[in-house]
Parts: C-alpha cells; sequence; structure tokens
C-alpha cells in the first residue's frame, strides 16, 4: 500500500489497482486538489444531508459498512459533534489486511462507544493543528490510547493555508520528537508492521 498526502485531510491510498480519496481538498482552503481517478471516496465531514459526487466511485460518506472490490470500511458518526448542517465520520478500514483509522476533524475526544473499534490499529490518521480541532494534548493521550503502529499526523498548518492552524513543530514538542524528516509517501506491506513499537511517526510531504 502507497500513502500520498496532499495537505489538510486530504490522502490517496494506491492498493493494488485500487485507489481511495480520502476528503478532497476545498479550492478555498488555499492548497491544490490533486486530480486523479478514484474507485472510492471517504469524506470525514460533510453537509448534512450528504451529497454524493457525480462519479462511477463507491461513495462512502456517513456512518455504516462498505465493502468494494478487496476493502472493507466501517463509518463511526461523531454524533456529539455534528448537527443539523453537517456531519462528522471516523472511519475505520482493512484493505491489504493493514487497519487504517481515519479520525478526520475531530475536535474532542471520540465517544468511548466509538474507542471500542479502534484497537488493533496499524495507521492513525489524526488531526494535529490545535484549535477548532483537537488539542495537541488530547492528540497524545488518544495515540497512547489507542497505540497504533504508526501515527500520521494532519490539518496542520502548511504554506498557503488560509484558516487558521498550528505549526508541526508544537505537535512534535508533545510527541517528543526532534527533527523528523518528511517522507514523499509512505510505502508499507503488513509484514512491515510487526516490528514497529512503539508507535512510528510518519510526516508526509505534500
Amino acid at each position: 500500500m502507497t500513502i500520498t498526502f496532499y495537505g489538510e485531510n486530504c490522502f490517496k491510498l494506491q492498493s493494488g489497482e485500487l485507489t481511495v480519496l480520502i476528503d478532497p481538498i476545498n479550492s478555498s482552503s488555499g492548497l491544490v486538489a490533486p486530480r486523479f481517478k478514484y474507485d472510492a471516496l471517504i469524506k470525514t465531514l460533510s453537509p448534512f444531508p450528504p451529497e454524493t459526487e457525480e462519479s462511477s466511485a463507491v461513495n462512502i460518506i456517513g456512518p455504516g459498512e462498505y465493502n468494494f472490490k478487496e476493502a472493507k470500511v466501517f463509518g463511526f458518526l461523531a454524533d456529539n459533534e455534528s448537527s443539523e448542517k453537517f456531519i462528522k465520520t471516523i472511519y475505520v478500514a482493512e484493505i491489504e489486511d493493514i487497519k487504517l483509522a481515519f479520525l478526520g476533524h475531530l475536535s474532542e475526544m471520540p465517544h468511548p462507544s466509538i474507542m471500542e473499534h479502534l484497537e488493533e490499529i496499524d495507521i492513525l490518521f489524526i488531526p494535529a493543528g490545535g484549535s477548532p480541532l483537537l488539542d495537541q494534548k488530547l492528540v497524545m493521550k488518544l495515540i497512547r490510547q489507542i497505540q497504533p503502529k504508526i501515527a500520521v499526523p494532519t490539518l496542520y498548518k502548511l504554506s498557503g493555508l488560509k484558516r487558521q492552524a498550528d505549526d508541526l513543530k508544537k505537535f512534535l514538542e508533545e510527541f517528543n520528537h526532534g527533527k523528523t524528516e518528511p517522507q514523499e509517501k509512505l510505502t508499507i506491506k503488513k509484514k512491515d508492521l510487526a516490528s514497529i513499537k512503539p508507535t512510528q511517526l510518519y510526516i508526509l510531504k505534500i
């Protein structure tokens, strides 16, 4: 599996002939939206009622169980953060026997009923840009509770980003890391995960 980052919470997951797009970038963000064909689209933040894309791709928006090709995705509603205007969803995906969790645009700790589904996570995508999303101290608390093999920070300050977000340096201070070299992409296989302990941080370039 190969994971590529485009800023905010936008990722491309490539597994053989399967391509998944996570949270496409809004043009108003100030960042450049990627252009590639994809088989499935996952949105952690969506207007309510959800708007589906006009394409042949599988739209994964909101809570439920989704199966396509060799992948399974489970969506869990963050009901304490959703409203009549939008919904926030946490997803757990199983691809290549790798278990990925996308916390999306959370600003509060997940409900215990959701935390039960965040066990044995291999790769955790977690907001690391602070207010108005999760505080960095809460982010570290979540990482310690979930204990993923790999943590990938998202939604932090980037050049050109128009909204307010904290620099990734603040997150790294909480993570107790020194210099962490950003990687072009994350290429991983299930067998590579067995030896990773404790949680390893991956910062991806855009």
